[in-house]
């Protein structure tokens, strides 16, 4: 019986994981602009199907995209800053004094966040009537969450952050005191909502851009949101919060081979029996919107939805939480009918990231759901023949990677690999890892029965540790990846084609 029903997760396929902030451009980080068209051009020559990319969301702190203020929102970091040039809304700048090397947000985010800001003057000024009309549109579309969104913005730029240190009217969301707020902050409402507009038009372009050219959009969805959101702050009953609206208990994982004391994420954890009662509405408004942004949604930490790691809040460790069973099945039923009376969970375009400690019954619920799980091979060596991540192992229903946004590159794994998984590599993928451990290790992906591959894009041009995207744990540092078009070339583009036809990965898909 094959499970996973829809489209672009049913058959054999591959792909590139990149986010957008990693793209070549002018302004200090990648966007939304040409070279993001740039690189869907770019899939296309390497007869690629899927982009897979990070969260869009707007980052938090340490410029994370899985800590966000908004699960709803875009990354206003990530708005075209030259089409608002082209709109007229922004003078255009010769020179720019910003690192285009790396992603430096410390710079990056105040120099957007003012060109956004004088972007939106602009528009006050020179907005025609059809321009103004488009926009009071996408607000009356959207206003199931950008209305809550931008009030909450505009507060926390009035107030400061976190939102339970504000007047105890604005952080209890008394609605005589918010439509007081709304009234007098209606143009910091007003901007806030313009970026988002410009974002949703922008995306929209790209995503059909590259639907046109036959790429997928693979998306990312943190299974816990931030304190310090919109999220929690408009719906504090779905949370374990107590009467100042501080978490009770927050998530994270428990002690392992890793960590002695285990991680301690900080997010608060959802009052599950409170969500039930109205039938997981936030999460079905949750995936409903990111189903109009991507195609398929990777799942972050799926074994939560079976199981999470409770720790009471006062604790600095994860050392003294407890296993609390989490919403399982109930919840993706809920979630597939609210997608039409004939969906079932196994229609959903769900990846579940079932990575890590993973028991008999977060496998048995991702069964149950028809979802693929990943499959990472740096996780593959050193261990015996019966190794899940060895692809002789793989089950069709497998989406397959080299490495994720948090491991090494191929190239810095290898480097750092001890004696024996080297030895275990080159055992099982033969010599050609010791002069291309990146293609040696795409080579043995592409030729498994998984249904679906994705490379980071650093491995296809077979880059080192410096140029790895996240190392989980360390707060600085991180998201800043970009590279540049002259890295790349034609060899890498012409050498995964050939891959990946005559491993049957280029059939054109239905999106």
């Amino acid at each position: 019986m094959n499970l996973a029903q829809h489209p672009v997760l049913s058959h054999r396929n591959s792909g590139v994981l990149l986010h957008l902030t990693s793209l070549p451009g002018a302004h200090g980080s990648g966007d939304l602009g040409a070279n993001a068209y740039h690189f869907v051009d770019w899939l296309v020559s390497a007869k690629q199907r899927l982009w897979q990319i990070l969260p869009l969301s707007p980052v938090g702190s340490a410029y994370s995209p899985y800590h966000s203020p908004s699960t709803f929102a875009g990354n206003p970091l990530l708005v075209d800053l030259d089409e608002l040039v082209r709109h007229g809304w922004l003078s255009p700048r010769t020179h720019e004094e910003i690192d285009t090397n790396r992603c430096n947000f410390e710079c990056v985010a105040p120099y957007r966040m003012e060109r956004l800001q004088e972007a939106w003057r602009g528009f006050l000024q020179k907005v025609q009537k059809a321009e103004w009309m488009e926009f009071e549109r996408f607000r009356a579309q959207q206003a199931h969450w950008l209305e809550g969104y931008a009030l909450f913005m505009a507060l926390e730029a009035h107030h400061g952050a976190p939102w339970t240190h504000w007047p105890a009217p604005m952080a209890q969301c008394d609605p005589g005191a918010l439509a007081e707020a709304a009234d007098h902050l209606a143009d910091r409402l007003g901007f806030f909502s313009f970026i988002q507009w410009r974002f949703s038009v922008q995306w929209k372009r790209l995503r059909q851009y590259a639907h046109t050219h036959g790429i997928s959009i693979v998306g990312d969805a943190p299974i816990f949101v931030a304190h310090h959101s919109a999220d929690v702050w408009a719906n504090t009953e779905q949370f374990h919060l107590d009467p100042q609206g501080e978490p009770t208990v927050v998530a994270g994982v428990p002690p392992d081979y890793f960590s002695a004391t285990g991680q301690r994420w900080g997010n608060p954890l959802y009052r599950w029996d409170a969500m039930a009662k109205d039938g997981f509405d936030w999460w079905k408004a949750r995936l409903a919107h990111l189903l109009e942004m991507v195609d398929v949604v990777r799942l972050d930490h799926f074994r939560g939805f079976d199981s999470y790691w409770e720790i009471p809040a006062s604790e600095p460790t994860a050392v003294a939480g407890h296993w609390r069973p989490g919403p399982g099945q109930a919840l993706f039923d809920e979630l597939a009918a609210a997608q039409g009376p004939q969906t079932t969970t196994q229609h959903l375009p769900i990846i579940a990231e079932d990575l890590g400690d993973i028991t008999p019954s977060v496998t048995a619920l991702r069964q149950a759901c028809g979802f693929p799980g990943m499959r990472v091979l740096q996780f593959a060596f050193g261990d015996n023949s019966t190794n899940p991540y060895l692809p002789h192992n793989f089950e069709a229903q497998t989406v397959a990677y080299t490495g994720t946004h948090d491991n090494d590159t191929a190239l810095g794994w290898w480097q750092a690999a001890s004696p024996s998984e080297r030895q275990a590599a080159r055992c099982y993928l033969g010599p050609q890892v010791d002069t291309e451990i990146h293609w040696a290790m795409m080579q043995a992906l592409s030729q498994s029965k998984a249904d679906t591959v994705v490379f980071p894009f650093q491995d296809v041009l077979g880059l080192d540790s410096k140029h790895r995207m996240n190392t989980p744990g360390v707060a600085q540092g991180c998201w800043q990846w970009r590279f540049d078009w002259g890295q790349v070339q034609d060899e890498p583009a012409r050498r995964l084609a050939a891959m990946t036809s005559a491993h049957g990965r280029n059939r054109r898909m239905q999106v």
